[in-house]
């Protein structure tokens, strides 16, 4: 069994780290990675005690984990989208606590939330992107069900050990389809930064959980022994997932007293780690118009985040490579200064959406005040206690606005259709200043019909 477990655990337990390493502030990336570590803690489970009611319980987490992944992917003009989110959390505690009471094959009630959460995906399947997804996530969660069943219902499958070990790739085929569409998402590179994590993993792997999997063979019946074997293997894969997080909080211990140095490196670790991930530059011609107005939203979005924008394709603008070729030679290879100036681009189309006059709270100004406030300035004005030290009279002033008189769902849709302009105006100034990008407009313009 440790041949099988300490491989499936090590393997499943990277992958969940890995993922929240990507973006710790993307929802989806978070339930994606529960699923994976309440297998690999099924699997530890399993090999201490084979077939204990831990490990038959921590079995049924990942579908519950796996619906919150497919509601998380919906749509978002999908109408059922936020309520169906919001009320995940209650409804996979409610089944939670349904597959630990029922005995036996009465735990399957837990994939009850996955099979309406899947059928709900496939509802929006032609608005998802990668558009294979949603029916690949669908075939998984399929084989996820079967396996599951072998394991806690009356039926031979075969050696628990193995079916053990299917449920695992299936876990790690959704934590790579939920890669997939995190980096479509952001418009990044996926494969060369996880084959460099993977690489790692497998490195670790070998020099940690071979050891670890003899010392278990060794010790059988030990299970404190086990045990932290598992733990041993879960802080190195961990640390090999969690990488870049893990350099960046060792940088804020070790150069507390010196905050020059731990800027500084910071950035070169933000550059570096965005690098794998940046998309080449060649592929900018091929985006459409709908995949930039969703990368302009994200850079707004994004504007305090030096190491999102990094990531962002539109940091290689022909606008912004413009401004900073006139600055001199060699500018331009600067990363950090490439963000700098997409700051400063961005910036700019916001200001153009201002009225003229004073600062004002009619419909006119509203686009201009969700982004300039919220993005550009990242008031957060929702927060219990706004940050208000160093603000202007209009900002003071359109903080109290929001709070007072503007719900969230109309500042998210104002700064939608606001950064839609802004993307439109940006798409504008490429068709007519690059030739590349004016003949593939042409060419993506329908044929006049003959009369």
């Amino acid at each position: 069994m440790p041949a099988i477990a300490v491989p499936a655990f090590a393997l499943t337990w990277w992958l969940g780290c890995y993922l929240l390493g990507r973006d710790p502030a993307r929802v989806v990336l978070w339930r994606a990675a529960g699923a994976l570590g309440a297998y690999a803690l099924a699997v530890a489970a399993w090999t201490v005690a084979p077939g204990s009611p831990a490990a038959r319980v921590l079995l049924c987490v990942p579908a519950l984990c796996w619906a919150g992944v497919a509601t998380a992917l919906l749509p978002r003009e999908a109408p059922e989208r936020r309520q169906v989110n919001q009320g995940w959390v209650f409804v996979s505690a409610l089944f939670l606590v349904l597959a630990a009471v029922l005995p036996g094959v009465g735990k399957l009630v837990a994939l009850a939330p996955l099979a309406g959460a899947t059928v709900l995906l496939l509802r929006y399947r032609d608005k998802v992107r990668p558009g294979p997804l949603p029916v690949a996530l669908a075939a998984a969660a399929t084989l996820y069900a079967v396996a599951l069943a072998g394991l806690l219902a009356p039926v031979d499958l075969g050696s628990p050990e193995l079916v053990l070990a299917t449920v695992g790739l299936d876990l790690l085929l959704l934590g790579y389809l939920v890669a997939v569409h995190d980096a479509a998402e952001t418009g990044e590179r996926l494969l060369p930064d996880l084959r460099r994590s993977l690489v790692a993993a497998v490195v670790a792997g070998l020099l940690c959980g071979g050891p670890a999997a003899l010392t278990m063979l060794a010790a059988p019946g030990l299970r404190v022994v086990a045990v932290l074997q598992f733990v041993l293997v879960a802080m190195v894969m961990g640390a090999v997932g969690l990488a870049g997080l893990l350099r960046g909080g060792l940088d804020r211990i070790a150069f507390l007293q010196d905050e020059r140095l731990r800027s500084e490196r910071s950035a070169l670790l933000l550059a570096a780690e965005a690098l794998p991930r940046r998309r080449e530059r060649h592929r900018m011609i091929a985006l459409s118009e709908d995949e930039f107005k969703q990368l302009t939203r994200r850079a707004l979005e994004d504007f305090a985040d030096v190491g999102r924008l990094l990531r962002n394709p539109l940091v290689d603008l022909p606008t912004v490579d413009r401004r900073l070729h006139a600055r001199g030679a060699g500018v331009a290879d600067q990363p950090l200064v490439r963000v700098a100036e997409l700051r400063a681009v961005l910036a700019e189309h916001v200001t153009r959406l201002k009225p003229a006059g004073s600062f004002g709270t009619t419909d006119e100004w509203r686009f201009f005040n969700a982004l300039h406030y919220c993005c550009v300035l990242g008031l957060r004005p929702y927060d219990r206690a706004p940050q208000s030290e160093g603000l202007d009279r209009d900002a003071r002033q359109a903080l109290d606005w929001f709070r007072r008189y503007v719900p969230r769902r109309s500042l998210h849709r104002w700064k939608t259709e606001g950064a839609d302009l802004v993307a439109a105006r940006l798409w504008r100034d490429l068709v007519s200043a690059d030739p590349r990008w004016l003949s593939r407009a042409g060419a993506a313009k329908p044929a006049p019909r003959p009369r």
